[in-house]
């Protein structure tokens, strides 16, 4: 094959329901307890009436982790491996600990976009863009106590220690197995090794040098429990699941999505990329407490799309919540989201209800120390109480970028205008002037303004693909309008579409090999047919000059060529 050339068309056809596929299952019930004696494509229900609270709950998440390594670090996940009670619901948690200098390696998740805040200490955080006309950007910030900081979904990332105490860093992630690959250990730890001609070429280096690389011992700081489940893929239960799916939050169609808050959309358009800066990935304060003066005792410090404009489709958010001594959080939910909390100071009394079932509605709880941790399933009324006599502080998260709040009590005697009386009475069997009285204007002044917003769904009309796939037309075709910046693209009016909005020519034209890779990749997407536009596909053909390996086609093993 020495004068022949490969070409490889790799056609994408990613039909929406398989797009939904390829991201956690959604629970088609309340909740779906990981069984591990049952070993299917991610993991199986525990019977329901084997569930307890024990099933949703980690003690521990406040004990550091050895950094006694050679990478001064130290990973403590917290995924459906360590709580049953995270099946399907599509979060998970880490605590990240850091000698001085410590390093947590360049890596990414496959699964998972994250976020991440500063517990103690001092770091320096960024992540790497994939390749653009200006290259490959990086975004980088040095972080304080408090601060927080995002990264996108599949982006190769990394934090490091410069300060000369440790440090801690909590992260939350929007699946219950991220995943995680560690970009140096993968191309020259792996197994079996990768040509070292390959690696030689891709990184301007001599096969020797390749060769000693791979003959290292490559750390990995995240201990037995994340080996484990570095190697697990879970994907789709239920391709039955799209419609629960296309109601999470829209996924990105390039590297980020910063919010533009000067345009009015359904969710937020995106800012110009030549205009985003790590800034748009950044929040300062969240170690700063809230004010717990008034009537519950407790406050909520949101961080989500309105607070980080660069969490804008990566479908994360978090909270900080203060409480008095006897604060409580009441009686709420999340419409879009389900949510892992940790008690980082004092004790909480924490738990949820069940929908109806033949056995009532069912209490979930339980008593909540330092370090301890919680899961509540999307949509179910849960709460935290502050049964001790000094403060507590609990930090949660969301896998939304805008979770939505529904109140209980609010929303039922607060609503405006107001339900009948006589509604509420026989629903909660009180008489109506008792319900009337509740529904007095400032009855429950105690509940924050915020606290009575119910954010309705993004985008019902969208439900098929908005979510995870590339979206979908709502009319025969919607061809780019590359003059309007949206996420994706808008459509060009029906009007001026014509048949070369649907054509590309040239794609058996070899391309020229003649750089220092040996190879070139025609690209055939929305960029080059406008027409793609909303249809969820696109083309590449890619030339390879002899001696010319393809790594990996996305992200993908693809092709290696014999040493």
């Amino acid at each position: 094959m020495a004068a022949a050339k490969i070409t490889v068309i790799a056609a994408l056809a990613f039909i929406a329901c398989l797009h939904h596929a390829l991201a956690d299952p959604s629970p088609l019930q309340d909740y779906c307890v990981a069984d591990y004696n049952l070993f299917v494509n991610g993991y199986a229900c525990k019977n329901p009436d084997d569930v307890t609270a024990d099933d949703f709950f980690l003690s521990g998440f406040e004990t550091p982790g050895s950094t006694n390594n050679y990478l001064g670090s130290n990973i403590t996940l917290v995924n459906v491996l360590r709580i049953p009670g995270l099946n399907t619901l599509g979060v998970a948690m880490s605590r990240i600990d850091f000698a001085p200098r410590g390093l947590n390696p360049p890596h990414y998740h496959p699964r998972s976009s994250e976020i991440l805040h500063v517990v103690e200490g001092t770091l320096y955080a960024g992540f790497i863009s994939s390749n653009t006309r200006n290259g490959n950007l990086l975004f980088a910030k040095k972080l304080q106590k408090g601060d927080v900081i995002v990264f996108p979904q599949g982006l190769i990332h990394f934090q490091f220690n410069y300060g000369e105490s440790s440090a801690v860093a909590k992260a939350s992630f929007n699946s219950q197995n991220p995943g995680l690959v560690t970009t140096a250990n993968a191309l020259f730890g792996s197994n079996p090794a990768i040509d070292a001609e390959v690696l030689a070429k891709a990184f301007q280096l001599d096969k020797e040098t390749v060769e000693w690389l791979q003959s290292k011992n490559w750390v990995d700081n995240s201990g037995e429990d994340y080996i484990a489940a570095k190697i697990t893929v879970i994907a789709a239960l239920a391709f039955t699941n799209c419609l629960l799916l296309a109601l999470a939050d829209p996924s990105p169609l390039q590297d980020y999505c910063v919010a533009d808050y000067n345009l009015f959309v359904n969710g937020y358009a995106c800012k110009n990329p030549d205009d985003v800066t790590a800034d748009d990935f950044f929040f300062s304060g969240f170690e700063t407490p809230g004010s717990t003066d008034n009537y519950l005792g407790s406050n909520i410090t949101l961080v989500n799309v309105q607070g980080i404009p660069g969490l804008n489709t990566l479908g994360v958010a978090m909270s900080r919540i203060d409480f008095a001594p006897r604060g409580l959080n009441p009686p709420h939910s999340h419409p879009r989201s389900s949510e892992i909390l940790h008690v980082v100071e004092g004790t909480l009394y924490a738990g949820f209800i069940s929908s109806n079932s033949r056995n009532g509605n069912l209490l979930f709880a339980k008593k909540l120390q330092k370090g301890d941790v919680f899961v509540f399933p999307q949509g179910l009324i849960h709460f935290q109480f502050n049964y001790g006599e000094s403060s507590a502080v609990a930090k949660a998260s969301f896998n939304s970028q805008n979770p939505g709040l529904v109140t209980t009590a609010n929303a039922l005697f607060g609503s405006n205008p107001a339900i009948d009386a006589e509604v509420l009475a026989k629903a909660f069997q009180l008489d109506k002037e008792t319900v009337e009285w509740l529904q007095t204007p400032n009855k429950l002044h105690a509940m924050a303004a915020a606290k009575i917003i119910v954010i309705a769904a993004l985008a019902f009309t969208n439900c098929l693909l908005l979510a995870l796939a590339d979206p979908s037309p709502l009319q025969d075709y919607c061809v780019a309008d590359y003059n309007l910046f949206v996420n994706g693209y808008a459509c060009k009016n029906p009007d001026d579409v014509t048949a070369d909005d649907f054509f590309f020519s040239g794609f058996e034209t070899p391309g020229s090999t003649d750089n220092y890779l040996g190879s070139n990749i025609t690209l055939v997407n929305v960029q080059g047919i406008p027409g793609l536009n909303t249809l969820g596909v696109a083309m590449s053909r890619i030339d390879f000059a002899p001696r010319v390996s393809a790594m990996h086609l996305d992200g993908v093993p693809f092709i290696q060529s014999p040493s």
